[in-house]
């Protein structure tokens, strides 16, 4: 086996690949990388017991075959290879890469212990790179982090016809985002949940603009793009439906613009130790926000609008606030509020009159929403 190729190229093949490899495992082979050329192409692929990837990117073949090396071990050369063409070959039991005067040598491990990549399932549909990875983005964050509970560490990936959802919850916060996709045929449907870890890092591979084909079977969704081919496990179990939980009746309205917001959060909770409770307090055209206890105490008053009370205060737990804020992009954020201790949904509006001026219940859902818990509030 010997091929050339650009070291940028090698190594923005190595890395991609090298992420679904495993930190540690009991058979050595599973942290190795598999390069194959032939025909004017590299492929590089590895797995583990829960994802596998695979890149193809143009090389100079000069002889054909396939060797199996130390994957991160791979990657560490690459980092520092001098830019340049990198001739990489095999020479009886060493991997040698060698560019612009450096040269390295690695040992190869036994191809015959390594396992099959798994085929990649069914294509489903498409859908846009760039839309799929800010959805998965949104939505990660009230995803949980326990991991005695696995299906709660997943994100839920609903299909209905020419409509994806996406959604993820700890139980103590629930966060939904839906949008359009390529279904390769009307009646597609599916309802699977996939590891938020794994969906995040599929998403951010990407990192380039066109159609990410999805495939899904009973046990395992895949994602292929410009030669870019992975695979993931799916996580047993469902998440709870969103539907009834989102669902409110004569909420109260409060609106405020996002960015001066988060930095009022930020400020604010300074004072507010092990995530002790931070206060919202709308009343006429302000809100006030304060954190702290006894001596240490912090408030900050922002403009904001109500609709539907005269008043009214509402406290979260401030990291699980900063979270649902950071996910919105939308200058406005709006809040619609059932009152102290209960669920309270967290949606971007791009002004202020789309924010005040749609009835409850009426005009489109919002296709990205926030839902959390509120706490008692400071007395």
């Amino acid at each position: 086996m010997e091929f050339r190729i650009e070291r940028g190229a090698l190594a923005d093949a190595v890395a991609w690949a090298a992420r679904v490899l495993p930190t540690r495992s009991p058979v050595p082979v599973l942290g190795g990388l598999l390069l194959e050329a032939a025909d004017g192409q590299l492929c590089v692929s590895g797995l583990d017991y829960e994802a596998s990837a695979r890149i193809e990117v143009d090389a100079e073949t000069v002889r054909p075959g396939k060797v199996l090396v130390m994957g991160r071990r791979l990657l560490d050369v690459c980092k520092v290879l001098p830019e340049g063409a990198v001739e990489c070959a095999v020479e009886g039991s060493r991997f040698t890469v060698t560019g612009s005067g450096a040269g390295f040598g690695l040992s190869v491990l036994p191809l015959d212990d390594y396992p099959s990549l798994p085929p990649l399932p069914e294509v489903l549909g498409a859908v846009d790179c760039r839309e799929f990875a800010a959805a998965v983005a949104e939505v990660t964050v009230a995803a949980g982090r326990d991991d005695t509970l696995p299906t709660l560490t997943g994100i839920r990936l609903g299909l209905d016809g020419d409509r994806m959802t996406l959604a993820a919850t700890d139980r103590y916060r629930f966060a939904v985002r839906t949008l359009g996709w390529k279904p390769g045929a009307a009646d597609v449907s599916a309802d699977v949940v996939v590891s938020a870890r794994r969906l995040s890092e599929i998403a951010r591979s990407f990192g380039r603009a066109g159609l990410v084909s999805l495939a899904l079977d009973s046990g395992s969704a895949g994602f292929e793009l410009a030669g870019m081919r992975t695979t993931v496990r799916l996580l047993d179990g469902r998440l709870p439906r969103h539907d009834k939980l989102f669902a409110m009746a004569d909420p109260v309205t409060a609106v405020t613009d996002r960015e001066p917001l988060v930095e009022a959060v930020k400020r604010v909770s300074v004072v507010a130790d092990n995530d002790s409770p931070l206060q919202l307090a709308f009343r006429g055209a302000s809100v006030l926000l304060q954190a702290g206890y006894e001596d240490d105490v912090a408030s900050q008053r922002l403009p904001a609008g109500l609709v539907g009370a005269e008043e009214m205060a509402v406290a979260f737990n401030p990291s699980y606030l900063m979270d649902a804020l950071a996910s919105f992009d939308e200058p406005v954020v709006r809040f619609r509020l059932m009152g102290p201790g209960q669920r309270a949904m967290v949606t971007g509006h791009d002004t202020h009159r789309d924010a005040l001026g749609t009835a409850e219940g009426s005009g489109p859902t919002p296709p990205h929403q926030h839902l959390l818990m509120s706490v008692k509030p400071l007395v």
